[in-house]
């Protein structure tokens, strides 16, 4: 296994987990941001009440991005195992 190897895995599995958190991150961030307008106009100031919504978006997404989190998960597990051999070398 040589170094470039090394570096390509990573890189593979870092470009990996960005784009499964980035909707996820993306959902969060845009209810917060509603909610912070929502807030600014009626000047209501409450911490929980930005909390709980993201709380909900994120685990929401979460289960609805499940399969398709599985599956490029599984994807890049199977691509590392039939890597194997070539690692060996």
């Amino acid at each position: 296994m040589t170094d470039t190897m090394v570096v390509q895995i990573v890189r593979e599995a870092l470009i990996m987990v960005l784009i499964i958190a980035v909707p996820v991150l993306a959902g969060g961030m845009l209810v917060g941001l509603i909610v912070s307008i929502l807030q600014a106009a009626t000047q209501i100031q409450e911490q929980s009440l930005t909390f709980v919504p993201k709380l909900v978006v994120v685990l929401v997404l979460l289960i609805v991005l499940a399969p398709w989190i599985a599956s490029v998960l599984t994807g890049y597990t199977t691509e590392l195992y039939t890597k194997i051999p070539q690692m060996v070398k």
